[in-house]
């Protein structure tokens, strides 16, 4: 079974162990064709407390760590300075 992976922005830094990270969808409407943007945030596990708000990152699927959490932190693309 593939492992599901997604790339977004940390939105919120401020729980212990765990961020919120927002992951944009971009795909047109079936119908008009317009490119339609839909936002979802996830709480991802952050063991290290090493993501700030801002940085760009990559997010693996796992088993439930929580009643809300299910992902955690594959990778760190980019800090938020960089950006």
């Amino acid at each position: 079974m593939a492992v599901k992976e997604r790339v977004g922005m940390v939105v919120s830094d401020k729980m212990n162990k765990t961020v919120v990270v927002a992951v944009e969808n971009r795909s047109p409407h079936p119908k008009y064709q317009k490119i339609v943007v839909r936002t979802k945030r996830y709480k991802v596990h952050d063991e290290q407390n090493e993501c700030k708000e801002g940085d760009r990152v990559r997010i693996r699927e796992t088993r439930p760590l929580s009643r809300t959490k299910r992902w955690t932190i594959a990778e760190i693309l980019g800090h938020a300075s960089e950006s």
